[in-house]
């Protein structure tokens, strides 16, 4: 039997299909766009996290009274999986106080250094073996190893311990997938001195003696979780308290660029940092941008005065450390922000989030303390930064609703596959505190951000590869149906392949953190699908160090849902380089004129394909 339906009818009948979020290219775990949503208890505090695999993210505390167990003393590790919004506790051995991190180039994550024993309180102990009553031998010479899995079986193991004690050290990724490890403190200190900070660099896997830097022993007292990028020249960029050089690490060679303007940028002023994408535009061309800090002089930060009220900064700067020595001011931020995460989003655009509007990161029993914060005024509504938009209207805050929980000291955010943000921790507290009576508890629960794509329809690549190199043959990527999935087949002339590291995060930096764009060209067929031609990463590891990485198809500025591939070879060492192959001409039919005329034709095949659900459904023929 045959029906013919209204308008009305047919209206209802599209209505009630959408509803079923059965939307082609929607994440599975979608959410409201432009606003958070709670979706799970990470067990520990997130002081540092990273994504480790298409489902899991690795949560990394302090030795602190969690009130989750594992064997005979508190957690202070978790494996949080997406996919159910569940954690386990893991145990991380040693304690992981203010510890960094990051990837080799084979896909093992990296942790290094952090504090000594602790007791009850956050107090330091005797004890160096691990007897105490969180049973947390000193952890600051430790170097922690782990190998993601999906299936619940992964552990953190100890290898050989770093030769010297490192407190809040940076880690950077070289291009060979080996790491950098720099700076920090010999002991537990809020601010370095003369006495206590550790001014060198040494690698991992282990290549000698540290070498020291006179940079860092210039930029006292605030050069601790210094701020690094391997730039695509091989050198690293290294930045701390009001001090900016490059530093050749293969000679020791450090080149003195000009001093940072307005604000510190490091812990604890802790700004918000990050590498814009290096694109085939602007030729890979490196250009890193800081946002916000705290205007401090090096020898106000003693504690005698009220830190927590002291105005984050509103500065935003950016150097393109291989084009020029000088910093070069764009546009500020809307509100002063101190420990703001910066997240690099797939399609070129930043968001940031977290932080506090006076202040810095750090706590104390001090008189002036908010409870135990260095900082107070929580900022709860995130921003977007686009670096393509006029100058004078690049920040924005349209289309986004607050957060309801302050992400104080010691919170974390990384992108996630899906194109959503993972949001979790905060305690500025010496210990595990949720006591009624103090501003800033201890902060299990775990959010998602949801940028503005995600009421938007996503592209659905196919054939997406599993590796990337440096140079050779390009790759085709499929674009079915692409009228229907982001509204208007000329969003082909936009597409991108972008590949991305969301980093290790902690403290208001994501550690290797990168976006690259691939070069593209594109063949656009009369069915409405395309295909998209992608080269090679360049042939330069230093552009991309080697290791695990987010594959991304951006159409019309909204990414599809990433893969996770292997860039380079998957071991540590010299990477395979070879001359990339030449791309296609891009290719346009002529019988697609108008905009508006693919759209038609999008609405029609999205029409047709709604009714013939239904009456799959309901054993109805519509005519």
């Amino acid at each position: 039997m045959a029906y013919l339906l209204s308008a009305a009818a047919l209206a209802f009948v599209l209505v009630a299909v959408s509803a079923q979020d059965s939307t082609p290219g929607q994440p599975k775990d979608g959410g409201p766009s432009g606003m958070f949503k709670v979706i799970g208890d990470s067990l520990v505090s997130g002081q540092q996290i990273f994504l480790g695999t298409n489902d899991k993210v690795y949560i990394i505390d302090k030795a602190e009274n969690n009130p989750t167990r594992i064997g005979a003393h508190p957690a202070w590790g978790s494996e949080y999986t997406l996919g159910g919004n569940k954690a386990r506790p893991m145990d991380l051995i040693t304690n992981t106080f203010c510890a960094g991190g990051n990837v080799l180039g084979n896909g093992t994550w990296v942790n290094v250094g952090g504090n000594a024993e602790v007791m009850y309180g956050g107090e330091n102990t005797v004890y160096q073996d691990g007897g105490g009553p969180y049973h947390d031998p000193d952890g600051s010479h430790s170097v922690r190893l782990l190998d993601p899995c999906d299936d619940g079986n992964c552990a953190w193991t100890l290898a050989a311990n770093l030769t010297t004690r490192r407190w809040y050290p940076t880690v950077e990724t070289l291009e060979d997938g080996s790491l950098l490890i720099v700076g920090g403190s010999h002991s537990s200190v809020f601010v370095n001195d003369a006495s206590s900070t550790n001014p060198t660099y040494e690698f991992w896997p282990p290549r000698g003696a540290p070498v020291e830097s006179q940079m860092l022993l210039s930029s006292l007292p605030a050069n601790l979780y210094p701020l690094t990028f391997l730039l695509p020249s091989g050198k690293i960029l290294l930045q701390a308290n009001w001090k900016t050089a490059i530093v050749d690490y293969q000679t020791g060679i450090e080149k003195r660029l000009d001093d940072m303007p307005d604000a510190v940028r490091t812990y604890p002023a802790s700004a918000g940092v990050v590498m814009l994408p290096l694109t085939p535009a602007n030729n890979w061309t490196a250009t890193v941008l800081f946002c916000g800090g705290a205007n401090i002089s090096s020898d106000q930060w003693k504690t005698d005065w009220n830190i927590a009220q002291n105005p984050a900064s509103q500065s935003c700067v950016q150097l393109a450390p291989d084009v020029s020595p000088s910093y070069s001011a764009v546009d500020p931020l809307p509100e002063g922000r101190t420990m703001g995460n910066i997240i690099q989003l797939p399609n070129g655009k930043v968001l940031i989030l977290n932080g506090a509007a006076t202040g810095v990161a750090g706590n104390g029993n001090d008189s002036w303390a908010i409870g135990e914060s260095y900082a107070d005024h929580p900022l709860l509504h995130p921003v977007l930064y686009n670096p393509n938009a006029p100058a004078g209207s690049r920040w924005t805050k349209e289309g986004m609703s607050p957060s309801e929980i302050p992400r104080m000291y010691h919170s974390s955010a990384i992108l996630l596959p899906d194109g959503s943000v993972f949001v979790a921790g905060s305690n500025p507290n010496y210990d595990y505190n949720v006591a009624d009576n103090i501003p800033y508890k201890t902060e299990y629960r775990v959010e998602k951000f949801f940028p503005s794509y995600f009421n938007q329809w996503r592209p659905e690549p196919q054939g997406l590869p599993a590796n990337l190199g440096y140079g050779g043959n390009s790759f085709d990527v499929g674009l079915p149906a692409l009228g229907d999935m982001v509204g208007d087949v000329h969003n082909i002339k936009t597409a991108k392949a972008v590949v991305m590291r969301t980093g290790f995060s902690t403290h208001g930096q994501n550690m290797g953190q990168r976006m690259v764009e691939l070069q593209v060209a594109y063949t656009m067929n009369e069915n409405g699908s395309a295909i998209l031609h992608c080269s090679q990463l360049p042939p330069n590891p230093a552009v991309f160090p080697p290791g695990p990485a987010l594959l991304f198809i951006v159409v019309g500025d909204v990414p599809s849902v990433g893969k996770q591939i292997m860039v380079g070879s998957g071991k540590i060492g010299a990477q395979p380089v070879s001359d990339p192959a030449p791309l296609p001409n891009s290719f346009f039919p002529n019988t697609f004129v108008k905009a508006d005329q693919g759209n038609s034709g999008a609405a029609a095949r999205a029409a047709g394909w709604a009714m013939g659900a239904i009456g799959a459904v309901l054993g109805i023929v519509f005519v």
